[in-house]
């Protein structure tokens, strides 16, 4: 079955940039209205004017995910102005290029804040009004190092393998609600974070924010009897099954 989105409602972190400007603008371009979340309210204001084009509702909600109460503000300001919530993305993610013996706490602390307690605290809030959609549907955007571990990213593969393990228990846990949870671990995608973290990398073999947006749709779209639980994505430059 293939679900129609026009009027639909989805909350995206990250939004103003890279993998989650990308889904914005394409939930956008099939009906979807939309929330939206980054940090600053002036990354936003642009993001909504590339998004009135195409007829939706778009409400702006900066925030920085570090403050403990940012996701519940978020959720709150959704069902006020919405009404129902049908998807929830977890996008937002920070990432740190150190090794573990110079990693400060401060550091460890905020990569777990923001890539794996702020989806634990939107999700929570969420979950009231997700039960109420017959579409029912939470992304959290993980990356390759939610499985593996590279040198120099400790923190950062930490707080991933986190939200993986976040990820699989709370697919279950809601499993009986209709709540379809899904994650996406990608490798080396063409963003700011990457240039951080890997500029090893050939900037030319790199995925597109736009590829990932491609695969959100069809997730959120295709609701039949076939579930995909996680989706690992390398790029091409990479040997299969590593």
């Amino acid at each position: 079955m293939k679900v129609n989105l026009i009027g639909r409602v989805a909350l995206i972190t990250g939004a103003s940039r890279g993998i989650g400007r990308a889904i914005a603008l394409l939930l956008g371009q099939n009906g979807v209205n939309l929330v939206v979340n980054a940090r600053t309210e002036e990354s936003l204001s642009v993001l909504k004017e590339d998004l009135n084009s195409y007829g939706i509702d778009v409400l702006i909600c900066p925030g920085d995910l570090q403050d403990p109460i940012t996701p519940s503000i978020i959720v709150k300001k959704t069902i006020n102005h919405f009404g129902r919530l049908d998807i929830l993305i977890n996008n937002a993610g920070i990432a740190l290029a150190k090794p573990l013996t110079e990693t400060t706490v401060e550091e460890w602390d905020t990569m777990m804040a923001v890539n794996a307690r702020a989806p634990f605290l939107l999700t929570k809030e969420a979950i009231p009004y997700l039960k109420r959609s017959d579409i029912a549907t939470i992304i959290n955007i993980s990356s390759v190092v939610g499985t593996k571990g590279y040198i120099n990213q400790g923190a950062y593969t930490a707080s991933k393998h986190a939200l993986m393990g976040f990820t699989k228990v709370l697919a279950q846990e809601v499993f009986q609600d209709g709540i379809r949870v899904h994650v996406i671990s990608p490798g080396g995608v063409a963003t700011s974070m990457v240039a951080l973290t890997r500029p090893d990398i050939d900037p030319e073999t790199l995925i597109s924010p736009e590829e990932i947006a491609e695969i959100v749709l069809f997730l959120i779209t295709h609701r039949g009897n076939a579930v995909i639980d996680e989706v690992n994505i390398r790029r091409s430059a990479t040997p299969p099954w590593r």
